[in-house]
């Protein structure tokens, strides 16, 4: 019963968040004006071509890191982890960095496909690079991996720091959009290709959900369950990676969302897989589009970056989760 209200009440938050994200903003639209008159040809444009891109991304984008945490989670059995954790996040960041800062280097002129195509190649190469690191005889050891995004993150963070030194003023201001995540200047063409990536990965890992339950039990367990651990661990981190890879390559770094969102869904509903995934993608859908519309009604006209308000949400939530960890409960 608690899983029912739980699942229409996201629902109805999700679908009312929506409705505000479509109506505020800059150019507020007056439903009485538009009822009686009808849509001028400027809100026309910015209701379907600029709002409504904007808000089924930051849908898309906080179900897919939601389900991203609850799948890394469930492979480190661990509620800590999340998709920062493992260095995808930082390195898909630094694969669109390194095209902002050298890319005119090689191509003359940069377009924002190249460094979208960068992020999401970095991001995928270095869950390759994390696997093949802690796979010995075969066998891959989760903590080695942990260890290993951990230290891909401090490098990741010491290149992209050379990077931005070296950048011009005009280089720094795209740097800013990729390091602190932002939902500007989408289009229907780029909702199009995420929505494809994040739409095969989140079927995937929903298939996944018989043995994520199976796994926390322990890879012992699973494997007299009929579980094969070592396909699952790879399809995880791929599957994983390609959400987040797909995420960052279009709206920048957004961190936290894939903690707060599973440890929140887990508390109210428990553990099981078959309600954590859809409930954690419906709760995630609801927090990046009600914080994209803070975000931009907050310092209006002017927009705050939505990494920038998640890591101000996030930080003190991580503490408070290390707190109670301490204590006990």
């Amino acid at each position: 019963m608690r899983v029912i209200i739980v699942k229409w009440s996201l629902v109805v938050v999700l679908m009312a968040g929506i409705a505000f994200s479509m109506l505020f903003g800059t150019m507020a639209l007056d439903l009485n004006t538009v009822w009686a008159q009808g849509l001028s040809a400027q809100q026309s444009l910015v209701l379907w071509h600029i709002r409504l891109p904007r808000v089924v991304m930051a849908a898309m984008v906080g179900a897919g890191l939601a389900v991203a945490g609850v799948a890394l989670q469930s492979l480190f059995r661990n509620p800590l982890a999340e998709p920062g954790l493992i260095g995808v996040s930082s390195s898909a960041a630094l694969g669109a960095v390194l095209i902002i800062v050298l890319g005119a280097m090689w191509w003359g002129s940069v377009e924002a496909w190249h460094m979208s195509l960068m992020a999401f190649a970095f991001g995928i190469a270095s869950i390759g690079f994390i696997y093949l690191i802690a796979t010995r005889q075969g066998y891959t050891d989760v903590a080695l991996m942990l260890l290993a995004g951990v230290a891909l993150n401090a490098l990741t963070g010491a290149l992209i720091g050379v990077l931005v030194f070296i950048a011009d003023d005009i280089q720094l201001r795209s740097l800013t959009f990729w390091m602190m995540g932002s939902f500007a200047n989408l289009s229907w063409n780029t909702t199009y290709f995420v929505g494809a990536a994040m739409g095969v990965s989140l079927i995937g890992l929903w298939w996944l959900k018989r043995p994520m339950n199976a796994f926390l039990l322990g890879e012992r367990t699973a494997l007299h369950m009929g579980f094969n651990p070592r396909r699952f661990k790879w399809q995880v981190m791929l599957l994983s990676a390609l959400l987040v890879s797909s995420s960052v390559s279009v709206v920048g770094v957004i961190g936290f969302v894939g903690l707060i969102v599973p440890h929140i869904i887990r508390l109210c509903c428990g553990a099981d897989h078959r309600t954590l995934l859809p409930l954690s993608a419906l709760a995630g859908a609801s927090l990046l589009v009600y914080a994209d519309l803070f975000a931009r009604i907050l310092i209006s006209p002017g927009e705050l970056p939505i990494g920038l308000l998640m890591a101000l949400l996030g930080g003190p939530f991580f503490l408070m989760m290390l707190l109670a960890k301490r204590r006990g409960f």
